[in-house]
């Protein structure tokens, strides 16, 4: 092809690259962008600490609350969270704008907080299972699992143990 046949298609076809920063750019669906966790299916079992290849995800406990941060700036989008989360509370969005300046690093940063409740059976303060974690266990979520999930790992087993007896 000569020179001027490949600058009239360029002209034709017009520009190969995306107009951002002065238009939106395109995300492919299935990129890894900014972590997102579901407080309410956050069963806090801590895999996604344990899997986190940059340590961006980090557990701390007080009298109260289980609490659980993100530190947007450690993390390197690598997904394992989203694949080891049993009850698929961590997922990945599509939102890829993470750039900050220097002095806003401290501040990507998300903050969840699961609360502990006391048992209804014993008052033993724990973590109470969301609807997530009981569907693994059981399945279904009747009325019976949904007593079951205000009692704690203790009174749960010895409570699922006499249903289960004829």
């Amino acid at each position: 092809m000569n020179f001027l046949q490949v600058l009239i298609d360029n002209l034709r076809k017009g520009p190969a690259t995306e107009p951002f920063p002065f238009g939106d750019a395109s995300t492919p669906a299935a990129y890894r962008g900014r972590v997102a966790i579901d407080q309410d299916a956050c069963v806090g079992c801590r895999m996604c600490e344990h899997v986190c290849a940059g340590g961006a995800i980090r557990f701390a406990e007080d009298n109260e609350a289980l609490h659980l941060v993100i530190w947007h700036n450690t993390c390197v989008s690598c997904g394992l969270c989203a694949v080891y989360c049993p009850t698929k509370a961590i997922t990945l969005t599509n939102n890829w704008h993470v750039s900050h300046r220097q002095e806003d690093k401290y501040k990507q940063v998300d903050h969840v907080t699961i609360p502990y409740s006391a048992c209804t059976s014993c008052g033993v303060v724990f973590l109470k299972a969301q609807d997530p974690l009981m569907q693994l266990a059981y399945k279904t979520v009747g009325a019976n699992e949904t007593r079951l999930r205000d009692l704690c790992p203790d009174c749960r087993r010895v409570e699922s143990s006499r249903g289960a007896r004829p």
